[in-house]
């Protein structure tokens, strides 16, 4: 009796055993393939990143802060950022009442003011301006003077119809 005890116990603890190493080896299997995916998702996003730099890069291009030659116009004026000072001088003509002055349209649901802008070079701006309903584009040509007083001229423009 007590041989088949010890064999019953020896059976029993063989088929846990077993049970065990089968259930950790698909376990393993089973991390494995999660971190093979996981390391491909990693590697995807890590490209996904990269272009997304390379992509800002590029539209950073045509800007202020990043034209040397064009920042060197202003080394004489001691301003900390001189894109961000000419926007402001520039979002200040849309303090008045009425339209923006800059904008040579008539605004038709309310006025028409000044919502982005792009300092592009030490003369040259892109804005985007809207009534709420309908919006339009202004290139404009500025002079930075050395009293810290900006002029702006409007060189070009256009108004988006509106589509139904």
């Amino acid at each position: 009796m007590k041989n088949k005890f010890f064999l019953y116990l020896f059976v029993f603890a063989a088929l846990v055993a077993l049970y065990q190493f089968i259930s950790t080896s698909n376990m393993q299997k089973a991390m494995t393939a999660d971190v093979e995916g996981l390391k491909a998702e990693v590697e995807q996003l890590q490209d996904s990143v990269q272009k997304s730099q390379l992509k800002i890069l590029d539209m950073q291009y045509f800007t202020l802060e990043n034209n040397d030659d064009a920042l060197a116009y202003y080394d004489h004026l001691n301003l900390e950022n001189p894109s961000r000072y000419i926007e402001d001088k520039l979002l200040e003509t849309n303090e008045q009442s009425g339209d923006n002055p800059l904008i040579p349209y008539e605004g038709m649901e309310s006025d028409f003011k000044i919502n982005k802008i792009k300092v592009l070079n030490h003369k040259w701006i892109i804005v985007d301006f809207s009534d709420g309903k309908y919006w339009g584009e202004l290139f404009v040509q500025y002079e930075l003077k050395d009293d810290l007083s900006v002029s702006f001229t409007p060189l070009d423009h256009l108004l988006y119809t509106r589509s139904n």
